[in-house]
């Protein structure tokens, strides 16, 4: 019997193999998920700077002051629907393509840039963060009172 009680007691029947491997599975689902929670963080953005440039733009282009004061307008406003989305509007820069003029049927074009912020994760490297860019181009009402320019098209 002694002899039976030795031989189970060096025999592995019974025993459990891999459980080494049930870290490294919970630190892989970790950074999984910091990582499509960075790709969501990127899409957001990319939401927030489309509004943001529409926002601009319209501003813009609704405008009933010079084109000085409309530029200002238009920038605020863009920061004002970053602010609104969640977003630092430290982190965005807004400006004009091309040249400002409330003429009619001028085209204007706002581009608005905004800095993501990246989640460090240990082995996967995304640098300094990612920059999101998104740009909207509207015209000048044709036929908007008060504004010098002649034919569309």
């Amino acid at each position: 019997m002694t002899t039976r009680l030795a031989q189970r007691r060096s025999d592995e029947r019974g025993q459990l193999a891999g459980i080494e491997m049930l870290p490294l599975g919970v630190l892989v689902f970790a950074v999984g998920v910091l990582f499509f929670g960075q790709l969501w963080a990127v899409i957001e953005a990319k939401s927030a700077t489309e509004s943001a440039a529409r926002e601009a733009t319209r501003t813009f282009v609704e405008s009933q002051v010079d084109a000085g004061a409309a530029e200002q307008r238009a920038r605020s406003a863009a920061l004002d629907v970053l602010t609104a989305a969640g977003r630092d509007s430290g982190r965005a820069t807004v400006r004009a393509n091309g040249p400002l003029v409330l003429d009619r049927c001028a085209p204007v074009t706002f581009e608005v840039t905004y800095s993501v912020p990246v989640v460090r994760l240990g082995f996967v490297d995304w640098g300094n963060g990612f920059e999101v860019t998104s740009s909207h181009t509207e015209i000048v009402d044709p036929y908007r009172d008060a504004l010098d320019g002649g034919r569309c098209g």
